[in-house]
């Protein structure tokens, strides 16, 4: 195979299935990771495709597809989400089982643990390969069906893989932040993300102020007392006074303390 041949073939498989690890590139087409790197370079510069830790995920141009395009979601507010991000990986100890899902907000948290010993269980593919390639932590990922555009694992499986689990604290994103609850876009997320909880002692919603006042298609959970809001400005004075009746922790970014 030339390398143009397999470059085509790449770039097809991803714009077939919008995500990919450099992982299942190198054994789909029978090639070492450094060609997989140096081909996803290539695909990069010609914007295709965006390059990120351990894999890379194709480019959408449609306003509606860039909501389930990983790495778009990723660059939104990311100066908040990496004070948002800093504040819980502070929270984690050493020795701790935490779970990590698959949202934008929770991947800026994974990056900050790389140096922790921790003991992860995650639905995230693009945690998984970052973990894969840097980090002293034991990674469990759970079993699943691929939801290609966000790279995350979901559906019966990765929902009996949680429920045999425990751990210390759960880190999730969201949608949507209302005096309802937490909201997120897809059931099958929604779905995964309610054993994240029922598993984890204490569970951390990483959620900046673009997630005020919007809801999804399917309401997470309601505040508890076993949950904390991690944001980096005050929420509207319904959600705030939602998250007090119900016994649940606010936390603000130091910024917004002060």
């Amino acid at each position: 195979m030339t390398n143009k041949q397999r470059l085509d073939l790449i770039e097809k498989y991803i714009r077939e299935h919008k995500y990919a690890d450099l992982h299942t590139l190198a054994a789909r087409f029978k090639t070492s990771l450094s060609t997989v790197r140096r081909a996803l370079d290539s695909l990069e510069e010609k914007g295709v495709l965006r390059r990120h830790h351990g894999g890379a995920s194709l480019v959408e141009t449609d306003e509606f597809e860039k909501e389930f395009d990983f790495i778009f979601r990723d660059q939104r507010n990311a100066e908040d989400k990496f004070a948002i991000a800093r504040l819980i990986a502070d929270q984690i100890q050493p020795g701790m089982t935490v779970i990590l899902d698959g949202g934008t907000s929770t991947y800026a948290v994974a990056r900050l643990l790389v140096s922790k010993r921790l003991q992860v269980i995650t639905n995230s593919l693009p945690i998984a390969a970052l973990y894969t390639e840097i980090g002293s932590l034991e990674t469990i990922v759970t079993g699943g069906s691929i939801y290609n555009r966000l790279g995350v694992l979901v559906g019966p499986l990765c929902e009996q893989s949680l429920e045999q689990v425990h751990a210390d604290m759960a880190v999730l994103g969201g949608a949507g932040i209302t005096e309802s609850g937490v909201w997120n876009h897809n059931a099958l997320i929604v779905a995964a993300q309610r054993r994240m909880i029922a598993a984890a002692e204490r569970t951390l919603f990483a959620l900046d102020h673009s997630k005020f006042g919007r809801k999804a298609i399917g309401l997470t959970t309601g505040f508890s007392p076993r949950h904390t809001i991690v944001t980096d400005r005050v929420p509207p004075t319904a959600v705030a006074q939602a998250i007090r009746t119900a016994g649940a922790g606010l936390t603000l970014v130091p910024t917004v303390q002060k």
